[in-house]
C-alpha cells in the first residue's frame, strides 16, 4: 500500500459584509501578521490608523495577530463598510 506523499495545508476561510461591501478572507496559520488586501499592504489600502484598527481587532482581542496571514479579497463600499467586513470576515 503505497503512503500519501502530499501535506495539505490548512487555510481558514470567511466572508464579511457590512453595507454595500464584500470582503473574502483567508487566515493561514503560521504566519508572520501579514495582512494583505487586494495584493496590498494594509498601510498601503487604508492610509487612517482607526481603519487600520478596526481590521485587526478580532486579532488583537485573541492575542493572534504574529500567528496568521491574513489575504483579503474586497469589493463595494466605501472605507469605512470595507473596514468593516474584513473586521466581519476575520471573526
Amino acid at each position: 500500500m503505497a503512503k500519501a506523499t502530499s501535506k495539505k495545508k490548512v487555510q481558514y476561510w470567511g466572508t464579511g459584509r457590512r453595507k454595500k461591501a464584500i470582503a473574502r478572507v483567508r487566515l493561514i496559520p503560521a504566519g508572520d501578521g501579514v495582512i494583505t488586501i487586494n495584493k496590498k499592504s494594509l498601510d498601503e489600502y487604508f492610509g487612517l490608523d482607526t481603519l487600520k484598527f478596526i481590521v485587526r481587532q478580532p486579532l488583537e482581542l485573541l492575542e493572534v495577530s504574529a500567528k496568521y496571514d491574513v489575504i483579503i479579497n474586497l469589493c463595494g463600499g466605501g472605507f469605512t463598510g470595507q473596514a468593516g467586513a474584513i473586521r466581519h470576515g476575520i471573526a
